[in-house]
């Protein structure tokens, strides 16, 4: 199939939509909190601004990847149809080249001014986000999400290691929330796109196993999540303060999960999903706050 060719120039705002920014912010978020929770003080100015430009650029470049792959399905979507690739504003050429322009600056970034056992887990998540996941899992498996998550859960893990060089056993429970958090956020989506999503031949879980099957799986991966929250509180790596906060915000989760299920209207699946990106983004800057204050 040719390539679509868009009427419109390519404008620095289609680059910059490419990188997918709300979700490497969301990711930056993850990691800053996992740099500053390594460490009792500060953490070093240039390890927190060269560790975190680094770690952004690399997962924009898995994004710009995300977007090469996908361009013939984001043009099925009514929610990715006017994607800069899908319309043609950008080449599938100077796509590649942005991507592998950005990854490897931002690998060498890492290498550089921070050090290596960070760029190599940030290369590994960014294989495995633009590859693994995109190019094979996607496609492959209703799981997809549940097994791909491992890649986009690894941004504290990012951070952590950038500041310590090491991988720590609190890191990783903080990567476990973020895997656990994945599934009913993306499934909650899903749900609201099943359509396009069988439209475009991918087999998300609402399109191969029914709708309700999808709800009962996000009710149970919520429940499974807020119990994994209160690990950091266990671990003794946050106190009450965040102990508190995680049990509120997760019994919210709870309640948008089970209205999903049992009462839900034309709206409920976006309110869910909107709803689970305020939730980490709580989840994490609590764990902030807790550290820091308390």
């Amino acid at each position: 199939m040719a390539e679509l060719i868009s009427q419109k120039p390519a404008t620095w705002r289609d680059y910059y939509d490419i990188c997918k920014p709300r979700v490497v912010f969301l990711m930056l978020l993850t990691s800053i909190v996992g740099m500053f929770l390594a460490v009792p003080g500060m953490v070093p100015f240039d390890i927190l601004f060269f560790g975190n430009l680094g770690i952004a650029l690399v997962a924009s470049s898995g994004a710009a990847v995300n977007h090469l792959i996908d361009h013939k399905i984001d043009i099925q979507m009514s929610r990715t149809h006017d994607r800069p690739v899908a319309q043609g504003r950008v080449s599938q050429m100077r796509a590649g080249l942005f991507a592998l322009s950005i990854g490897t600056a931002g690998m060498a970034t890492l290498m550089i001014w921070v050090n290596a056992l960070s760029a190599w887990l940030t290369l590994g998540s960014f294989i495995g986000y633009a590859f693994i996941y995109t190019g094979y899992l996607k496609h492959a498996t209703p799981q997809n999400i549940v097994i791909g998550g491992l890649a986009g859960a690894m941004p504290p893990m990012l951070g952590w290691s950038a500041v310590t060089n090491t991988i720590d056993s609190n890191a990783l429970i903080l990567v476990l929330i973020i895997f656990a958090w994945t599934p009913p956020h993306f499934w909650a989506l899903a749900i609201h796109r099943k359509d396009e999503y069988a439209k475009s031949g991918i087999p998300m879980l609402p399109v191969t196993h029914g709708v309700r099957v999808t709800k009962l799986h996000i009710l149970a991966y919520t429940l499974g999540l807020v119990l994994v929250t209160v690990l950091p509180y266990y671990t003794g790596m946050s106190g009450p303060f965040y102990l508190i906060s995680a049990l509120i915000f997760g019994v919210r989760f709870i309640f948008w999960s089970a209205k999903l299920l049992f009462r839900p209207t034309k709206t409920t699946a976006m309110d869910t999903f909107r709803f689970s990106i305020v939730y980490l983004a709580a989840i994490f800057v609590a764990l902030m706050i807790d550290h820091y204050i308390f």
